[in-house]
């Protein structure tokens, strides 16, 4: 896999900030019944009524966006150039596969956050 691996740069933090717009707004919408979704200075928190938060946020000098989990703990995911998908550093995990699986199993709910 190709990870991003400069410097902070505009694309960057484009490219992070409308993932996680696009992931609040989605939120926002499949989740009002169950979670609330606060989206605030660049920090996207979900709040499950049933207990837990997820937050995510862009991390600027790795190039990153950062995931606490309630379910399975911290998570840093770098853009994939080859394929456009985030994915785990570790395990090469995808992003939107991880939080459409976690948040389904926590509150029945498929979100389409792709």
């Amino acid at each position: 896999m190709t990870w991003v691996d400069q410097p902070m740069t505009a694309s960057f933090d484009v490219t992070a900030t409308r993932l996680l717009d696009r992931f609040a707004d989605r939120l926002e919408a499949a989740l009002a019944d169950v979670a609330e979704v606060d989206y605030e200075g660049g920090i996207l928190n979900v709040a499950l009524d049933g207990g837990g938060t997820y937050v995510i946020n862009k991390h600027a000098p790795t190039q990153q966006v950062w995931v606490s989990s309630p379910q399975s703990g911290a998570w840093h995911f770098a853009l994939d150039a080859k394929s456009g998908a985030w994915r785990d550093t570790r395990q090469g995990q995808d992003l939107v596969a991880l939080l459409t699986r976690e948040l389904a199993a926590a509150t029945g709910i498929d979100v389409v956050l792709g």
